[in-house]
């Protein structure tokens, strides 16, 4: 990486007051990250103060607005000539976030997105994965298997075309599908990440849920506006 090339991310959390300390300290441990920034999305809990206390500029929503209004807001405040994209729930394991920077400091790649081999017994039964990938496949004509994946790095033009991102949990699919229709190179990135993963009970079915119907909607406004191969 060129020693002048600045690295800012931007971390969406609410009520991640348990793993949001680990999270910024461990990003702060790769080298290159020059600015992160915690963008607080109405948390009940004291995630902005602890991200604080890990060295982060927070900003504080004064409610919850969702991860793709989270993430706009973050845009507002990051500086640098990469963008990275984290989790507030990577814990320790945010130092594979490194992986995604080199092949954009390289310009191997326009964007980067982590593939996360998932916990056996985890998660739902894929209808949330399997609806994203056939939502860029309708939508662009490729086949990407970590559509959902939210750690992601980017060049700062790239990062820029796709503002202002998707609200709520299409923001993925939204930004995917962006960066395919002007051209973009994407490439995933085997990584050892792992974060909180909701499971198959009341809770976990309530989140995939809106996850669903988010993407749902992200899918029929990009059709609408005419983002179709």
């Amino acid at each position: 990486m060129e020693e002048h090339m600045k690295v800012s991310v931007i971390v969406p959390a609410y009520n991640e007051e348990k793993k949001i300390m680990d999270t910024v300290k461990a990003l702060h441990k790769i080298s290159g990250i020059n600015e992160i920034v915690v963008v607080d999305d109405g948390s009940e809990d004291s995630t902005a103060l602890k991200a604080k206390e890990a060295g982060a500029k927070v900003i504080i929503l004064p409610k919850n607005q969702g991860k793709g209004s989270a993430l706009n807001e973050g845009a507002k405040h990051v500086t640098g000539d990469i963008i990275v994209l984290a989790d507030a729930d990577l814990g320790d394991t945010a130092v594979e976030i490194e992986k995604l920077i080199e092949p954009i400091a390289y310009g191997k790649a326009d964007m980067s997105i982590a593939k996360i081999t998932a916990t056996r017994g985890s998660g739902g039964f894929g209808l949330v994965k399997g609806l994203s990938r056939f939502c860029v496949r309708f939508l662009t004509g490729r086949e990407l298997s970590t559509v959902l994946s939210g750690q992601r790095a980017m060049k700062r033009e790239v990062f820029n075309g796709l503002l202002p991102f998707e609200p709520g949990f299409g923001v993925e699919v939204g930004m995917t599908v962006k960066a395919l229709k002007l051209g973009y190179k994407i490439i995933e990135v085997p990584v050892k990440i792992k974060h909180s993963e909701t499971g198959k009970d009341l809770k976990g079915f309530i989140h995939r849920g809106r996850q669903f119907n988010h993407i749902l909607k992200v899918f029929f406004s990009l059709l609408l506006r005419g983002e179709h191969r």
